[in-house]
């Protein structure tokens, strides 16, 4: 930046890989928003603006350019990959910005990562914000939903530029201050594991409808496209339609017959699951769907499976059309407990962390821009406006009904499966969940008594307080004892 270029942005991107560059784009796209742009490789810079005269940029080549281009307070959203390279650009700008200063990390960054770099930079007196920004490069562009942590001073600036271009459903911007520090990153991790989820039981629908029903993929196709005009309307169900429509130009195959069967994963559905156990949250259909993601990974040990007994039952389908409606029920079923579940693991972190979320405002930001936008988080938002303490949105009355409609379909897709050989871990973990937490008394007290038997771990029991331990050698005397440490 010469002297001769006093132009000031109020707004600055760091990193200008595609998300960072259509971020960018997007943000110079919107009246009011001049973008200071920067990037460590000068070459991506120099590509993005060349590309985009049009676009109202300030480029910078060094750092401290990029700072000085900025109006105040400097508010700068950094793009680049999660980890080490975050920690260096945020460690730049905090030796260059002031107080009251704003950083931004748009990355998929571990929430905890982002409590501890919030309370390094925040001694400074310069905010940090992790938001999380979902829609891909496609919503980085056009209108991502996003969830941005932080102090609520930092989003007095923040908001408005981001409600600029954040995705518009039913007139509001899918933006929404989560909570303090990690809120933004930690309500993006368990958006991603939704997503995990929604997708896993998505490709189990296709895997029965093709390998019990025999339909060929551009019927699935169909039968997708029709399913997407109800309940189940959704992002993900609209793209699976066209890519069971897609043909291989190659082979004429259908291409999903030319993909190689491994899913990969980038590792926010881990971090869900393992933050979701450290929480004691279920989320049984999430961890599911990551471990079918690893299990389709392992080559050398499927590739070896050829001796294991397959099934001998076939499916009696004596009724196509009402088989295709049981596997939409059970699909929408287990879709309702994967929710369910997510914004179980957002309560459970909110409580832990501290942080006020609002879940009804978090399902309505989900409804446009990012990758698991459906329609039924209408319902969750008029589930949530209902009762704010809603222990379950399996308890409110919507979703009650709407589970009532399909359980005897579930269960009957489920157990067909098993019986046809045909793997459903995440309907049947759905499923069994549900049976668990609608049970009056589990097995739980068996697990109990073996903890106390061979580790003292003690019990309580249903009809005296307190807690009591087996003195398990000789007479098997019960004591009342203090909980152990075992």
């Amino acid at each position: 930046m010469t002297e001769l270029q006093t132009a000031k942005a109020n707004i600055g991107v760091v990193g200008l890989a595609v998300m960072g560059s259509n971020l960018a784009r997007n943000l110079a796209s919107r009246e009011g928003n001049s973008v200071a742009v920067y990037n460590r490789s000068p070459e991506r810079t120099e590509l993005l603006t060349s590309e985009h005269p049009e676009a109202n940029f300030i480029a910078s080549t060094t750092i401290d350019d990029f700072v000085a281009s900025l109006t105040k307070p400097r508010t700068a959203i950094i793009m680049v990959q999660a980890g080490k390279g975050t920690d260096a650009v945020i460690s730049q700008l905090a030796e260059r910005f002031e107080p009251g200063d704003i950083i931004v990390d748009g990355g998929n960054a571990l929430f905890t990562d982002t409590l501890r770099r919030e309370k390094d930079v925040s001694a400074k007196g310069i905010h940090f914000v992790g938001a999380g920004i979902s829609g891909g490069e496609e919503g980085a562009l056009k209108g991502p939903s996003i969830m941005p942590g932080g102090s609520a001073e930092s989003y007095k600036t923040l908001g408005p530029i981001l409600s600029s271009i954040a995705a518009i459903a039913e007139g509001e911007p899918c933006v929404t201050h989560v909570g303090t520090d990690g809120a933004g990153h930690f309500v993006k991790m368990i958006h991603n594991g939704i997503e995990y989820a929604d997708m896993q039981l998505i490709a189990e629908a296709y895997d029965i409808l093709r390998h019990a029903g025999g339909f060929t993929p551009a019927e699935i196709a169909d039968i997708f496209t029709e399913w997407n005009k109800g309940e189940l309307e959704s992002f993900l169900i609209e793209i699976t339609a066209e890519i069971l429509k897609q043909v291989d130009a190659k082979t004429g195959k259908p291409f999903v017959d030319v993909v190689l069967d491994q899913a990969g994963s980038k590792g926010t559905g881990v971090w869900t699951v393992q933050t979701a156990l450290n929480l004691g949250t279920p989320v049984s259909g999430i961890a599911e769907a990551v471990f079918a993601r690893s299990l389709s990974s392992q080559a050398e040990q499927r590739s070896g499976a050829g001796n294991l007994a397959a099934a001998t039952k076939q499916w009696p389908i004596e009724d196509r059309a009402a088989f295709v409606e049981d596997v939409r029920r059970a699909l929408y079923a287990s879709k309702i407990v994967a929710y369910a579940q997510g914004f179980d693991a957002i309560r459970a972190g909110a409580a832990e962390y501290n942080w006020n979320i609002d879940l009804g405002a978090v399902s309505k930001i989900w409804r446009g821009g990012c990758i698991i936008r459906a329609q039924f988080l209408n319902r969750i938002a008029d589930a949530y406006a209902t009762n704010p303490n809603l222990l379950s949105l399996l308890f409110d009355g919507y979703f009650v009904e709407a589970v009532t409609r399909s359980v005897d379909a579930w269960r009957s897709v489920v157990a067909h499966s098993a019986l046809a050989g045909i793997p459903v871990p995440a309907f049947g973990s759905s499923l069994s969940y549900y049976d668990g937490l609608r049970s009056p008394r589990l097995p739980a007290a068996l697990v109990q008594g073996q903890r106390d038997f061979f580790g003292a771990h003690t019990y309580k029991r249903v009809d005296l307080p307190g807690t009591f331990h087996t003195l398990w050698s000789g007479d098997r005397t019960e004591v009342e004892a203090e909980p152990s440490t075992h």
